[in-house]
Parts: C-alpha cells; structure tokens; sequence
C-alpha cells in the first residue's frame, strides 16, 4: 500500500499542527487537570501540616505554661524566704529566745560541728562549722559585722518553713547555706554527727558556687545542670541572699526527678497524644512523659544538638526527625527546654491523620476515575480521528487505484500549475488511457478488470517521483501531472511508464495471463507557456487520440504535421 500512496499527501496530513490534533488536545487537556488537581492536593496537604504543627506547638505551649506555674509557685517562695530573711538582716526581732540563740553560737563557734535550735516543734535547727573550716575557704567568711542578725534571721526562716510543710504540695528539700559556717534544711538532717561532710557538700555544690557575684552579677535564680552520670538524682533552683551590697548565702530548692515528672503529670492533664520530655540546658533529659501504646525513642547526639542550636535563636520551634515530628518550647521558670515528640503512627490515628489519609483516597480516586476517563476518550477521539481520516482519503483518493480522484488531481495541479508560474519553472502533463480495456471487461468479467486497472496505477506510482502527481480521470483513463518537468523529460516518464507496463504479464487466473498496453499523450508548458491545467491536460488528450489512431501502445508528443 505504501508504493502507492503518494508521499506528498502523506507529508501534507503531517505538517498539520499539534493544536489541530485532537488525541493531542485531549491528553493536554487531561494532563492539565491531572496537574492542578494534584497542586490542589497539595496546597491542602502543606495547609493541614500547617494545622497539624500549629496544634503540635498549641498543645506544648498549654502544658509549658502549666508547668511554668508550678515551678512558678516554688520560685515565689524563695523570693518569699529571702525577703524575709533580708527583712530580718536589717530589724532582727528582740525576742530573748533569738538573743539566747545568738549567744549560743557565739560559744559554740569554736567547736568542729555543731547545732542551734530554739523550739524543734516551732523552728528548724541550724547547723554549723568551726572558725577554722571557715578559714580554709576564700568563698566562706565569718566577718560580716551582722553575723548575729544573720543567725537570728536563719531561724525565722527556719519558722517560715516548718511552717509552709503543711500546705506545701510535693515534698521537696529547702536550704539555706551560709558563707559564715551554718546551715539550714527542711527536713533536717537525720544525723548531727554528718554536719561537716553536708555543709561541705552544700557549699562545693554548682548552685552554691554559681551564686558569686562573679558569677551571677544579675542575682536572680540558677538552675543547677542536670548531670545522669552522677549519684545525684535532682535538680535545685538557688537565689542569692544579699544585703547592704554583702553576699551573706544561698536559698535553694532541690527536686528529685520523680517529683519533676509529677510537676509533668500534672501540667499534661488532657493531652493524649505526644511524648513530652523536659531537657537542661546542656540537653541532658530530666525526666519525660509517654503516652499509653508509645515506645520512647531516644534523640540522638546530633538531634540534640540540632534542638540545641534551635532553640539558642528562639523561644519555641519544630523540628521534623524521620517519622517523628519534634514541637519544643523554653520555659520561662526553668532553664532548660520542654519537648514534644509526635509518632506518625499517632497522627496517623488522630484527626489530623484521618483527613490525610482521606485527602489521599480522595485524589488517588480522583485521579484513577480521570486516567480511566482519559482512556475512554482518548479511544474514543482516536477512533473518530481515524474515522475522519477514512472520508478525508475516501474524498480525496479513487478507493480502486488508491491515486487521486478526478477532483483532488485538478485541485493539486492547480497549485502546482501557480508555483511553478511564480517560479518561472516547467510544467508537464501526461494523458493515459489503457489500450481494448472494453474486450477485457467482456471476456473476462469486471474483477479482472478492476485488477487490470489497480496493477496499472501501481505501476505508475513506481515510475513518478514524490513531487509527480498521478490520479484516475475517468473508467481506464489516468492522468500524470509532473511539476518542474519539461515536455521532452515527461515524454520520456511516459515512455518508461509504458514500457513497463506492456513488459509484464498480469494473471487474471485459471492460467490465464494477459499483457496489457497503453496509449500516451504529453504536453508541457515550456511549448506554449500556458499554465493552465485544463489548457494541457486538453493538448495531452488530443495526442493520446492520435496516439491511438497510430496504433495504441505508443506515447505521442506532438500533432502530426498537416497533410499536404
């Protein structure tokens, strides 16, 4: 089929444009809506993450806050201490029982350890060192001219807290520690003997230290850092006792981890997602918090320090770590950082997860139900574009031959007739007409006939180059319409045309073979300069006529010369 054909028609349907191409058209028009349909999808997916991370971090901020509070409530209570004891340094109250006390001490202050108390079930005691441990510090000193107010002022301390025990909501350890040799603590040591190994401890402790003026010129509260290697299991909150421009000692509070985990319990009351965490500030964890059905992971070295260096620049953040998404938070009365370790495997069993999940499902839907309606169109237009191919090849070319039909042949040489007048190039048509096809049609039926005629045009369009056009005109009659030819090169065109088809035997069947011929007439427009198709294909029937009164099987070019 292809050598029949013609291949300028073939180049002419393909230079049609894309846009012109329906199947083109309707995959364009899927694949844009497949797009926007996915960024519509994912516009909403980043607008629920953003969700998600707002109520991840809403839900930290409620339990930091409440955990603010608390430690808040104990924070107030130092201050609380303090001033009462500064209040003491500067009016310490004339009662004989604080008098006898400070006595007391003046007498005792010799002797290695020791202790001063006024009423054990009113007060606390205070206990204390001698002038000579005091001596081997450069921090401890025992020269401050209000030595005695400060002692005094100790034990109305040690009243205030004996009796805050009763309303105080966790047990926790209170102290005050002086640099002038004594102590006080609620509980109180259990054994007296032990007061020089415990004030050691208390005044060699980071909290203690920390509290120079040297080292907290701003004499507000210090954290004392979290350290799991150590025995140690607690945390303290110290605030430096000053007056009249003198350090005199140290009020602090210590936790124990449990008692920091209730503070966590408590201020986590109605969350039931996440894994809450409470860190230092050197990211050692304190203790932490985890949901029924979550495993605890722990955070790695260089998560630690990612969180680290976050929340060094701000107040609150997120991070997201593999399947977990990490919502942290600073808290105002603590030094160090509150997290919030989310699982995928609870945001997918929440709200969150379930509208996710169901977004999903919604554009995997979506998506199949246009694939499939892609598929049906696609076949669809493929289908009528095929169809419309069909009546455009059945309108223009001869269904038997497969050339052109009389129409298309004229239309097309018309057009070539125009380019090559425009550039001033030949020419040339040839008429065919196939020799006695009548006898063939009646010896041997109207098939063998067709057969004859759809042999011939495939010889044809074997001889003619791609630019030729070639088409059937009538029952046995073609013609051949050869741009930038002349009339000698198309009569020899003609001439093999002819002699190819008379050199072959076609057969018919039964055994029957037939040679068949044909007559020619050819003419061109370099013998006359006319450009006129209808003019030529005139010239060329007339010398196919007198091809034919010569004898048939002939190409004729020219008029016989006028009888004399």
């Amino acid at each position: 089929m292809s050598h029949v054909v013609k291949v300028d028609s073939l180049q002419w349907l393909n230079t049609l444009s894309w846009r012109n191409n329906p199947v083109r058209v309707v995959s364009l028009c899927f694949f844009v809506v497949l797009v926007f349909s996915t960024l519509l999808a994912w516009r909403e997916v980043v607008v629920l993450e953003e969700a998600y991370i707002s109520s991840q971090r809403n839900s930290l901020e409620n339990v930091a806050n409440k955990m603010d509070a608390q430690l808040q409530a104990n924070l107030d209570g130092l201050k609380f201490y303090r001033n009462g004891m500064q209040a003491a340094l500067q009016t310490p109250l004339a009662f004989s029982g604080l008098r006898g006390a400070a006595e007391a001490f003046m007498q005792r202050r010799q002797q290695p350890q020791w202790s001063v108390a006024l009423d054990n079930r009113r007060t606390l005691p205070v206990y204390g060192v001698s002038d000579d441990f005091i001596a081997q510090s450069a921090l401890l000193s025992r020269d401050n001219p209000r030595l005695s107010n400060e002692l005094t002022a100790t034990l109305e301390v040690g009243y205030l807290l004996r009796l805050s025990t009763s309303v105080r909501r966790v047990a926790q350890r209170v102290l005050y520690v002086s640099r002038a040799g004594f102590f006080l603590t609620n509980p109180s040591i259990t054994d007296p003997k032990d007061t020089i190994e415990q004030y050691y401890a208390l005044v060699t402790s980071p909290w203690f230290t920390s509290q120079t003026q040297r080292n907290n010129p701003g004499r507000g509260f210090r954290w004392q850092p979290h350290a799991p290697d150590s025995n140690v299991q607690s945390v303290a909150v110290s605030l430096p006792v000053d007056y009249d421009h003198y350090w005199y000692g140290v009020l602090a509070m210590e936790f124990s981890l449990p008692q920091i985990k209730r503070y966590l319990v408590v201020a986590s009351e109605g969350e039931e997602e996440g894994e809450y965490r409470l860190y230092d500030r050197r990211m050692n964890q304190i203790t932490s918090l985890l949901t029924d059905g979550v495993i605890a992971t722990s955070l790695t070295d260089p998560d630690k320090a990612q969180i680290a260096h976050a929340f060094e620049h701000d107040t609150r953040g997120g991070l997201r770590l593999d399947t977990r998404y990490i919502s942290w938070q600073k808290l105002q009365n603590f030094d160090g950082v509150l997290i919030r370790v989310h699982h995928l495997q609870e945001g997918l069993r929440g709200e969150y997860g379930s509208i996710s999940m169901a977004l999903g499902v919604l554009w995997i839907l979506f998506t199949s139900m246009l694939i499939l309606a892609w598929v049906v169109i696609h076949r669809m237009v493929n289908n009528m574009t095929a169809l419309q191919k069909s009546l455009q090849w059945q309108a223009w070319y001869d269904g038997l031959t497969r050339l052109f039909n009389r129409g298309t042949l004229f239309e097309r040489a018309n057009t070539a007739m125009k380019s090559c007048r425009e550039q001033q190039k030949p020419i040339a048509v040839i008429q065919m007409d196939l020799d006695c096809f009548k006898s063939i049609n009646d010896r041997f039926g109207h098939q063998a006939g067709d057969r004859v005629l759809a042999h011939t045009a495939g010889l044809i369009s074997s001889r003619i180059g791609s630019a030729d056009l070639a088409g059937r005109v009538g029952g046995e009659e073609f013609c051949i319409v050869l741009p930038g030819a002349t009339k000698e090169a198309a009569c020899l065109t003609a001439e093999r045309i002819r002699e190819r088809i008379n050199s072959r035997e076609l057969l018919l069947g039964k055994g029957v073979m037939l040679r068949i011929s044909a007559s020619f007439g050819v003419s061109g427009s370099d013998e006359s300069g006319q450009y006129d198709v209808e003019f030529l294909q005139s010239v060329a029937d007339k010398r196919l006529y007198q091809a034919k009164q010569d004898g048939r099987n002939r190409v004729c070019c020219s008029e016989p010369p006028p009888a004399e």
